[in-house]
């Protein structure tokens, strides 16, 4: 009987161990639910986690939290610092060309929403919720609910699938987008997800974009703080050239939107005081912009002092929409964590561009200036990331798309033209033979009266060569060219001086110089100059289908 019971017993023992190590296999090959978060403009300067002027003042602790527990990259970038093409970048895992979408006005069909097909196939279940603004129907997810082109900030309307043909499934809501993207989020995650298969999730907050307008519940926040900065915003030294600056720096007056009253066109008062109808909204265009008024700027005391004060109030309200983004993704986290979902769940988190925050005294993107370019990155998921890594690895916005396929078990397709970090994600190094540059191009030329010239560049980890060309892609000379003549704020047609600018980050990290024309440069710029011919060909980002553009580029290559 003795033998008996303990032959039972052992054989109990047997089967637990089983039953133990089954639960242990299931959940080693379980797939990981992947959650994508992007915040519109959402720059670096705006954390803690990297270590601006402004990362005293502790804006995101909870996203600190976040990176701070997973990988984070030093040197992220987007390709086109404007929100549909970078967007339709991160979509396709293409550059503009390849993709279609040069500007604002670009269009992302089904056919070539490329992630969530990839993700579908590997047996996730695909949702975007918040900002879309690609204008074709997100009808590759299998679930959307999403804003119409910008949204509202209060009481926002979105766009889901429904018996109507898009976009006329609309629902209403009340509230502040923050949190209603943020309640859209929650609510497919605890009713209308199937809890067994994974997910992947793509939540677009729509702050902080302009006009950054924050949730009432922030009126307070930083009220009485003394927000530092940058001293650009006062003395722009040897930043530019004759392309932003004009001869005798006459097209300050018109070129890159301002806090100050340097720009005659657009600056932020015209975007912040949305109560004081003697400013808001009340630009000018640049046609009417007489002779007489393309004189230096000059910084005046009493300028110097209006200056600040519209800069202190356009960073609280940028803050303030940016605390609404760091309090929503903190429910996010508390709602993974109660379900027991949170260490089984890729949480990866940036911006789809970066902003300028007064340096330059500019405001908005656009640029290939750093605080314009650089994109917030980090990735938590402890089962394979370990907490407390950095890294300077180069990645784009083309390699956002194949990274979150090989996370998800894929493999990255081969019309995709970025490459997977998924290596770099879980040990923190660089595979040998990894990009040491990165290529940008801004296409839209002097739009919306932010009135940045067109540009490309090239960007390594120690220099940044840029080269302004000065013209829309559409040629606006050629009187049987078709565009947008309607498209809001633009001046197309106004051709700008072309002109090189380059930097030394290691030694000059705030763009404070450019140093094209110091001889000692003259090998490292040539290099640069030919690393850049073969990038552009590789990622087909040439200009063998604008002429117009390539004979810019042709009479001042060696200037």
């Amino acid at each position: 009987m003795y033998h008996f019971k303990n032959s039972l017993f052992y054989l109990l023992l047997i089967a637990i161990s089983i039953s133990s190590c089954s639960e242990k296999q299931t959940q080693i090959t379980q797939k990981p639910n992947i959650i994508y978060i992007m915040s519109d403009d959402h720059t670096t300067q705006g954390f803690g986690i990297y270590g601006s002027r402004l990362a005293g003042l502790n804006p995101t602790p909870t996203l600190d939290k976040i990176a701070n527990e997973g990988i984070i990259f030093d040197n992220c970038f987007v390709n086109n610092s404007i929100c549909t093409p970078s967007r339709a970048s991160i979509i396709s895992g293409q550059y503009p060309q390849t993709n279609g979408v040069l500007d604002l006005e670009g269009v992302i069909g089904v056919e070539r929403q490329y992630l969530p097909k990839e993700m579908k196939k590997l047996g996730y279940q695909t949702a975007i919720v918040g900002k879309w603004h690609l204008h074709d129907e997100p009808a590759a997810f299998d679930y959307y609910k999403v804003l119409p082109g910008q949204g509202d900030y209060f009481d926002p309307e979105f766009l889901v699938r429904g018996e109507k043909p898009w976009p006329d499934n609309v629902v209403k809501t009340k509230g502040h987008s923050s949190d209603n993207i943020m309640d859209i989020t929650l609510d497919y995650l605890k009713n209308k997800r199937d809890p067994n298969k994974p997910f992947f999730l793509m939540h677009h907050f729509k702050a902080p974009h302009d006009d950054f307008e924050y949730a009432p519940r922030y009126e307070d926040y930083l009220a009485d703080t003394f927000i530092p900065e940058p001293e650009s915003l006062y003395n722009n030294g040897n930043n530019g050239s004759i392309a932003t600056r004009g001869k005798n720096d006459s097209l300050t007056r018109i070129i890159g939107s301002s806090v100050s009253h340097r720009n005659l066109i657009r600056h932020q008062a015209n975007n912040i005081y949305w109560n004081d109808t003697t400013v808001y909204k009340k630009y000018r265009n640049a046609q009417d912009i007489a002779p007489s008024e393309y004189v230096k700027w000059k910084m005046t005391p009493e300028e110097r002092d209006y200056t600040s004060k519209v800069y202190q109030d356009y960073l609280k309200k940028y803050l303030r929409c940016v605390k609404g983004v760091d309090d929503n993704v903190k429910r996010l986290l508390d709602y993974l964590e109660a379900e027991n979902l949170l260490d089984n769940t890729i949480i990866v988190y940036t911006g789809d561009q970066g902003f300028m925050l007064g340096e330059h005294d500019y405001i908005d993107k656009r640029w290939m200036y750093e605080e314009s370019m650089r994109m917030p990155f980090f990735v938590r998921y402890p089962k394979s990331i370990a907490a407390g890594t950095r890294t300077d690895a180069i990645i784009n916005n083309t390699d956002f798309a194949p990274t979150l396929i090989e996370l998800a078990g894929g493999k990255t397709p081969d019309y995709m033209q970025g490459h997977s970090f998924k290596t770099i994600l879980e040990t923190g190094q660089e595979p040998e033979g990894w990009q040491q540059a990165t290529y940008y191009r801004y296409w839209m030329h002097m739009a919306h009266r932010h009135q940045n010239p067109a540009h490309f560049g090239i960007r390594t980890k120690d220099h940044k060569l840029i080269f302004y060309y000065g013209k829309y892609w559409v040629d606006t000379d050629d009187p049987n060219a078709t565009w947008n003549k309607e498209s809001w704020g633009n001046d197309f047609g106004n051709h700008t001086p072309p002109a090189w600018e380059f930097y030394d980050l290691k030694q000059d990290p705030k763009e404070m110089n450019n140093a094209y024309s110091d001889p000692k440069y003259k090998d490292i710029i040539a290099g640069l100059k030919d690393q850049l011919i073969k990038l552009r060909e590789d990622i087909n980002e040439t200009d063998a289908k604008y002429p117009h553009i390539q004979k810019v580029i042709d009479a001042h290559w060696n200037d």
